[in-house]
Order: C-alpha cells, then structure tokens, then sequence
C-alpha cells in the first residue's frame, strides 16, 4: 500500500459560508468588474461587485418571501448563463441550499431528483422546462414554487421580496456556516439512479482557498478572466465559479458552444476549463480544416513537432533541430490556433476525465499549458492538479495542499481531505461503501503515485477487463487513443472474459463529410459503416493505440457502429463521459459478432 500526503499551507476558516465573498467583494471593490454578460451586438458589458451584491440580495429576498426556509433546497434547471450564478448565490444567501439539474434531464430524472432531494422550488430556463417539471409536479413531493427565467422570474422574484428588510435578510444570510449544506448534486452516473452528493459550505471554502492559492497564475494575475461554458451543474464547472468570485477574476458565460470561438474571440479570456472531449474536437477541427484546405501535412507536421518539443521541455534540452521547427509552425500554425481563444490564453485546466499525453503535450507545445486535475463530485471537484511549475504531462497532478491519497491493495485510489462529500442524500448504505470508517473515499478509480507524488489514473476499478487468458486491461488508454484522430466520435473497448480484445467505434458525423469527398465516396455513417476504405482508414488508428499496449492487450477486431453515442439517446452523461453499462447492454450483438 502506497500514500502521499501534502502538507496544509493555507488556513480554512471555521465560521461563515460562500456568501460572505460577495459582501466583501463589495465592500472592497464595489466597482471592480466581477462578470461580463454578452450584449446585443456582439460584445460584452461589465456587472460590478456592488451590482451583483444587489442583485443577489433583491433575488434571495424574493425567494424568503416565497416561503424558502433555511436549509430547504432549491432546484436550478438552466443552460450556462449570467441568471445561474445569480440564482445560486441568492438561494444561499436565503440561507437555502441549491439543487442544480442538467438542463437536458429526462422527465424521469427530473421527476426523481425534485422527489428524492425534496425541493421546495424550481427555477427552471424556459417554458421547456416548465413543462418537464410540470409533467411530474403531480407526485408525492414538496414543490411549491417553480418560476422560469424565460418569465423573468429574476423580475418576479426581485419584487415580490420588496417587504423583505436588509435586516431580515442579513440574519439568514449569516446564520449558515461551514458544516451546513450549500448544494446537493446529483452524479450523473453511468450506471443506477443518481445519488445526491451532500456538499457543503466547508467542503467548497476548502477546495478554493487551496486551488486558488495553487493556482495564481490563473486567478491572481491582473486582468485575469475566463468564459465558462461548460455546465453549472457540473462540480467542475462550479467550482470555477465560486473561485472566480472568491478572487475577484472577471467571468463571463456561454451556452451556444457553435458560437464558442466568436465569443472567446471577444470575451479574450486568459484562462479556459473544458473536459477533454472539448479539447479533442478543437485538436480535430483544427486538422479537418486544414485537410480541407490543402494543408493537412503541414498540420500533422506541425503538430508533431508541437509534441515533440513539449516532451523535449521534460529533458535536459530541447534538440536544436526541434527548437527550430518549433520557431516556423509557432508563426504559421501555433499563433492562429492561439488567436482562435482569443489570443491571451495561456492556460486551461482539464478535468472530468483523462486528457490523454499526446494532447497535453500537442497544446504545451504550442502555447497552451494544459492542466490537467482530478477529482469527482464527491470531492468538491479537484483532488489533485498540474501545476505550471510542477507538471508532469500525462499525469493529473499532486495532491492539493491537505489532501491524502493511497493506492490500494487492488490499485483503488482512495482519498482523505477537506473536500470530500459529507455523504449521499438519504442513502446511508451507499455512503457506508464510499467512506471507510477513517474518513478515506473509495474514488472507484485505479491509478498509480509516483515518487514525487504525481498520480496517474489508469482506469475504473469496475471497469478492468480480464480476457479469458487472465490479462487484466485497463480500456481507458486505447479508447483515448482511438477517440483522438479526428473521423472517430467515440470508442468502448471490450473483451471481459473473452479470448482477445476488442473495440466498437463510432464516427465523428461532422468529420465524415471532408474524408468522404477526398475519398470519392458519398452517403451517411450508416451508408459507409462497412465501407472498406474508412474501415481501413480505422484499422491504421486501432494499429496506432495498439503501439501503447503489450501484445496480448491489443485489439484485434473492431466494429464500426452506424449511429453515434450520444446524450439525447442516453448512452453519454452530461459532461461526455461514455454509459458504459449502458453501451453494453445495447449493442450485446454487436459485441457478440466480434467473437463469432
């Protein structure tokens, strides 16, 4: 068994909660720009620290007058937008705790989380919302209230709390501290029903005052800002949030993710955060692009050398020849990819899965550091994390300063620290299991730890394959592989208790188009499943992960599926991560006709 620890460096208060951010930011930066939201033509206008204080303040007041008690929960259903962040510190400053729900959640699982989580109330986007939750307000549950931002529930709110004092408010706002609940997120899984993580004021105080104390060069940097357009019901996502708030960084919001790169483009941010699917599909238009326009080679060269000069910086030195290659493609390719995030990005932090080496090196390589962390919603978001003067590519960092963490007998990374969840919502069983009687959190996720304290994860405990021979493999590294090149979507690696290993992969929709045309060929992913051509266009990327393997875990066959994976249809969760089980389950035949 095998554990490292990083000493604390900062102090975690024992009193007050996330509400006392926006006071003080007020109070000592009233006109300090706090968010951006997008105008009408384009760009962006500021809301200040003393603005937002008196928004959330006119907002919770609304919600106490609405009948919210202290410690009930609120449900926010909504995509990425200025009205999220507002909501979820008024319902805070209500004293309230906020239930966040993807905006693309099924009846069902709205029907189940407002049950299980006992919402009082609902503030939901639009009338498609109201709808869902219309649809199952008939059950056994506690809902009082739902209001949509479509509405102007933000307007509705704002008056109806007019008889509310400052007085009254203040009381609820400070009655809250440490130990109470501040949101209630339901994982979205992969497998069963979601379970409500219980996290509380103290689990997200602790995680930010060490992020943003580990990470200044993202928050304490002058000018510093960030576009966040990733889900706010996601951990990952949030707490962003709340450290941008916490440090005064500048934020702004985005849901239209096709109109991503005009806003960056705008917005400028100086850092980014995004789950490695996003950064796959940047690397991927990118090289699309440049096929279609003559210039793939140039790309592919380009981005070799980008790779190599990032794995060079690991070594003593960076060969000359590398250096100078890496001086011509920083002026003809590396400057356009950076200018399409708006020009001064230097970071970006990744999370929510594995990033893969080959990307984290080809971004390093061209400008962009890529820190890579790890955590999960039951961790308040980042365990560990890179940091830009202690990475280690391929690897998702140290332990955070007063985070443990120990590999297992059977490789499990367990955790121990200040961030780590209370506990499930009604679901002592499930909570037993996940937190041993000495406070460590069975993560689920096997990996290693390094000498100096680098963890690598290199799969899920219940995800290892064993072959009919005995081979244990790990699928998470030839499914990162295969899902980098540009025409594959998504891949699931199989082969438990079969006699090799092998791999269903779906197509990139968008991408088929330009390879179809250059290839003389026409029709859908469905028409060209089976086409001999992108077949072995797929065996060269299954032949390419395979080199990452010893022989026996290589994938010998592959099945190209004539429809992708996606949310809509329930085999992906919100945040891009594959349903396993799911997958399984659904496509049992075609895994079947692999071993036939």
């Amino acid at each position: 068994m095998r554990e490292y620890s990083t000493p604390q460096t900062v102090e975690i208060p024992t009193t007050g909660n996330l509400t006392d951010d926006v006071v003080r930011n007020a109070s000592e930066a009233p006109d300090a720009p706090q968010f951006s939201r997008p105008d009408s033509e384009g760009g962006w206008y500021d809301v200040s620290c003393a603005e937002f204080l008196a928004e959330v303040s006119a907002v919770a007041k609304g919600l106490i007058a609405a009948g919210i008690e202290r410690g009930d929960r609120v449900a926010v259903i909504s995509r990425t937008r200025y009205e999220w962040t507002l909501l979820d510190y008024a319902v805070w400053f209500a004293g309230a705790a906020t239930v966040p729900i993807y905006e693309s959640s099924s009846e069902e699982q709205i029907r189940w989380i407002l049950s299980d989580s006992g919402a009082k109330a609902v503030i939901g986007e639009d009338r498609s919302h109201l709808a869902r939750v219309t649809a199952v307000r008939d059950g056994p549950n506690d809902l009082a209230q739902v209001w949509t931002l479509e509405d102007d529930a933000v307007g509705l709110l704002t008056g109806l709390g007019t008889a509310v004092s400052d007085d009254d408010l203040e009381n609820r706002r400070r009655k809250a501290g440490p130990a109470d609940l501040a949101t209630l997120i339901y994982t979205s899984g992969t497998t069963g029903r979601p379970k409500g993580c219980m996290l509380t004021h103290g689990n997200f105080e602790t995680e930010l005052r060490v992020a943003v104390a580990e990470l200044e060069r993202l928050f304490d940097v002058e000018g510093a800002s960030t576009l966040l357009f990733l889900p706010l019901a996601h951990v990952f996502a949030r707490i962003i949030q709340v450290g941008c708030v916490k440090s005064r960084t500048r934020l702004g919001h985005s849901s239209d993710i096709k109109n991503l790169l005009p806003q960056l483009s705008t917005f400028k941010p100086t850092f980014i955060l995004a789950v490695p699917r996003v950064f796959e599909k940047v690397f991927n238009t990118a090289s699309q692009r440049a096929a279609a326009d003559g210039k793939g080679r140039i790309f592919d060269r380009a981005a070799e050398v980008a790779i190599a000069y990032s794995r060079a910086l690991d070594g003593s030195r960076v060969p000359v020849r590398v250096r100078a290659q890496h001086a011509v493609f920083s002026r003809l390719v590396y400057g356009k990819l950076r200018g399409a995030l708006g020009g001064q990005c230097e970071y970006a932090v990744s999370g929510g899965a594995p990033l893969g080496d080959r990307l984290g090196h080809f971004y390093r390589g061209i400008g962009l550091t890529v820190l890579e962390g790890y955590g999960l919603t039951e961790t308040t978001a980042a365990l560990t994390v890179n940091l830009p003067d202690a990475q280690k590519v391929g690897t998702v960092g140290r332990p955070l300063p007063g985070v443990a963490v120990r590999v297992a007998d059977d490789g499990e990374l367990l955790f121990r620290g200040g961030q780590v969840f209370t506990g499930y919502w009604n679901d002592p069983a499930a909570t037993a299991e996940a937190l041993d009687v000495d406070g460590w959190f069975h993560s689920g996720d096997v990996g290693e730890v390094d000498d100096e304290g680098f963890v690598r994860i290199t799969g899920r405990k219940k995800e290892i394959l064993v072959t009919a021979g005995g081979k244990n493999v790990a699928p998470a590294v030839l499914e990162d592989r295969v899902r980098a090149h540009p025409l594959v979507s998504q891949c699931l690696v199989v082969g438990d208790g079969q006699p090799f290993i092998g791999a269903l992969v779906t197509i990139d929709e968008e991408a088929l188009p330009a390879w179809a045309e250059q290839h003389g060929k026409s029709g859908s992913v469905a028409d060209l499943a089976d086409d001999d051509d992108l077949r072995a266009e797929i065996q060269l990327v299954i032949d390419d992960a395979n080199k990452t393997v010893s022989k026996a875990e290589s994938i010998r066959k592959f099945t190209i599926l004539p429809a992708d994976w996606t949310e809509e249809a329930g085999q992906v969760t919100p945040s891009l991560k594959l349903k396993r089980n799911v997958v399984l389950r659904e496509c049992r035949d075609e895994i079947a006709a692999i071993y036939q």
